[in-house]
This record gives structure tokens, C-alpha cells and sequence, in this order.
């Protein structure tokens, strides 16, 4: 039996302000296809400034956009491939 290792490069980018922490992530697949997400994060007025928390929102956010969007891709290809419809577990 032959097992084969793949990997994948996840990269996660931040900007904040005061404020606001936006993440963007980005996952490069073996085939060369990229799929892209974004989180957001808003810290209240009264909250103390930690911008590690607001990273690690917005970084989850984008994390799981991105996981959704690539169970729908995998669906399609799924799709595509069998010529029905495959169905979908939610998360």
C-alpha cells in the first residue's frame, strides 16, 4: 500500500487599527488553484486593546470561510466527476 504526502500553504495577513483587525487568508492547492477568504473582528469601545484577540477572530473567521469554500469546491468537483448531485455535511 502506497501513501503519498501532500501538503498545503495556508498564509494569514492582518490589518488593524484601533478598532478593526480585517484578516485575509489564502491557500494554494497542489493543482495550482488558490482559494481566498476574509475575517473581521471589531473590538467594543470598552474592551482593552489586545490586538492578539482580535487576530485570532478575524483569523478564524477567514479560516472557516475558507473551509467552507473549499468543501463547495470539493462538492462541485464531486459533482462534476459522478454526474449527480453529492451532498454537502454541514459544519
Amino acid at each position: 500500500m502506497m501513501h503519498t504526502t501532500v501538503g498545503w500553504h495556508v498564509e494569514l495577513e492582518f490589518r488593524e487599527d484601533e478598532q478593526h483587525t480585517e484578516a485575509a487568508a489564502l491557500v494554494r492547492l497542489p493543482d495550482g488553484s488558490e482559494v481566498r477568504a476574509h475575517g473581521h473582528a471589531t473590538r467594543h469601545h470598552t474592551d482593552p486593546h489586545q490586538p492578539r484577540v482580535g487576530e485570532e477572530i478575524a483569523g478564524a473567521r477567514a479560516l472557516n470561510e475558507l473551509a467552507m469554500q473549499l468543501l463547495t469546491k470539493a462538492h462541485g468537483e464531486i459533482d462534476s466527476a459522478s454526474g449527480r448531485t453529492s451532498h454537502s455535511i454541514n459544519v
